[in-house]
C-alpha cells in the first residue's frame, strides 16, 4: 500500500492535499493552514475541493467525519486522474486516534494515499 508523505511541501498538478477542517472553514492551524497558504483552500469553505485541497470536517463529531469521508471516497472514485494525499485527519485538535479514523477509509481506491499510521491500522485489521 502506497502511503502519503508525512509532510507535504508541494504538489504535482494531479495531486490533491486532503486535510481536516471545521465546518466553518477557519483553516487557522496545522494542515488546514497549510492547505490555505499553499494549496488553494478557501477560508469559509470547510468541505470539499478547493484548488488542490480537499477539506473534510473533523470537528463536528465522528458521525460527520464518517459521512464526509464517504463523500470524499466517492469523489476520489469519480476522479481517477487525481491522486489524493490524505493527512492524519481528525488526529490533531479534533482528538481522535488513527484506530478510530483509519477504518473509515477502508475500500479507498488506489488514487487515495493514506498516512502511514492509517495504513498500519488497516493492514492490522485485515489479519
Amino acid at each position: 500500500m502506497r502511503t502519503s508523505p508525512t509532510r507535504v511541501e508541494s504538489l504535482e498538478p494531479q495531486q490533491v492535499f486532503v486535510f481536516g477542517s471545521n465546518a466553518e472553514g477557519m483553516h487557522g492551524a496545522g494542515a488546514a493552514r497549510t492547505a490555505m497558504e499553499r494549496f488553494g483552500a478557501v477560508r469559509g469553505e470547510g468541505h470539499g475541493l478547493h484548488g488542490q485541497s480537499y477539506a473534510i470536517d473533523t470537528m463536528s463529531g465522528l458521525g460527520v467525519i464518517e459521512r464526509e469521508v464517504g463523500a470524499f471516497l466517492a469523489f476520489a472514485a469519480e476522479h481517477p486522474e487525481l491522486e489524493f494525499l490524505v493527512t492524519e485527519i481528525g488526529c490533531g485538535i479534533a482528538g481522535f486516534t488513527p484506530a478510530e479514523i483509519a477504518p473509515l477509509f477502508r475500500g479507498a481506491g488506489d488514487n487515495v494515499l493514506l498516512p502511514e499510521r492509517f495504513a498500519a491500522v488497516l493492514v492490522r485489521g485485515a489479519d
